[in-house]
């Protein structure tokens, strides 16, 4: 524990635990210490993280969930709480997918990431939920037989402008994937392209739900009204989280 105090980590006793949990030896145990003291996430570290309850397996090169992200999951139950097919796109440890999967019960969930590395998280943990994981760019990784058909589209987009990735926590900044964090010069490239793919492949009434920042709210909103969605915003001050919901009328 005094290593952990001396590296900075605020909660070094609690972090001290969990380490201690994952450890088989004390070999194991010094290893993650070092590795923990160096700067890495602590959920990278001992392999997984606490996403609504659920312990979402993560792993080095992969986007650990963040816990505002619970708000983007929270509006989705509220506005498709009858969802038959959900979809997780850019979907990282597949933590959307998982946690969706586990209220609605009975769905048929889908993910997709560009990342080997996520994709291979993802299947571990959607697979207690049958859930099918597929490796490509956005739209293209899912199968022709879900276009029309999606009643919840999930997609936690990298939205941190380009000019504002050197400026992140060095957790972030030097031990998760670029592409999970940069969302171009305005930080809402990949948010566009999605919204502009949406349509053809969400079901009438279904929705799309992204998360952006506070800053970039307004403009998002824009995009998915030029999208032909019908978009509103929901905003969480207490987890400082903000999800930009849009619907394909029927």
């Amino acid at each position: 524990m005094a290593a952990l105090r001396a590296a900075g980590c605020v909660f070094a006793e609690e972090e001290a635990e969990l380490l201690l949990a994952a450890a088989g030896t004390p070999a194991e145990l010094a290893a993650l210490v070092d590795r923990r003291v160096a700067g890495e996430p602590l959920e990278l570290v001992v392999g997984w993280a606490e996403f609504r309850g659920l312990r979402i397996a993560v792993e080095p090169g992969v986007f650990v969930p963040r816990r505002r992200t619970e708000f983007l999951v929270e509006q989705a139950l509220a506005h498709a709480p009858d969802a038959a097919v959900v979809v997780d796109l850019c979907c990282g440890s597949g933590a959307l997918g998982a946690a969706l999967a586990d209220v609605l019960g009975d769905v048929e969930v889908h993910a997709a990431d560009i990342d080997p590395a996520a994709v291979r998280c993802a299947r571990r943990n959607l697979a207690a939920h049958g859930g099918h994981v597929h490796t490509g760019d956005l739209f293209e990784a899912l199968p022709g037989r879900l276009r029309g058909r999606i009643d919840l589209l999930a997609a936690n987009v990298p939205y941190v402008p380009t000019g504002e990735v050197p400026l992140l926590p060095a957790e972030a900044r030097d031990h998760e994937p670029p592409a999970a964090l940069d969302g171009g010069p305005d930080g809402l490239d990949v948010l566009r392209r999605v919204v502009a793919g949406a349509p053809r492949w969400l079901a009438p009434g279904g929705l799309l739900l992204v998360e952006t920042s506070e800053r970039q709210a307004p403009e998002a909103l824009d995009v998915f009204a030029r999208g032909g969605l019908t978009a509103r915003l929901a905003a969480s001050e207490e987890g400082y989280a903000h999800v930009v919901t849009g619907v394909r009328e029927r």
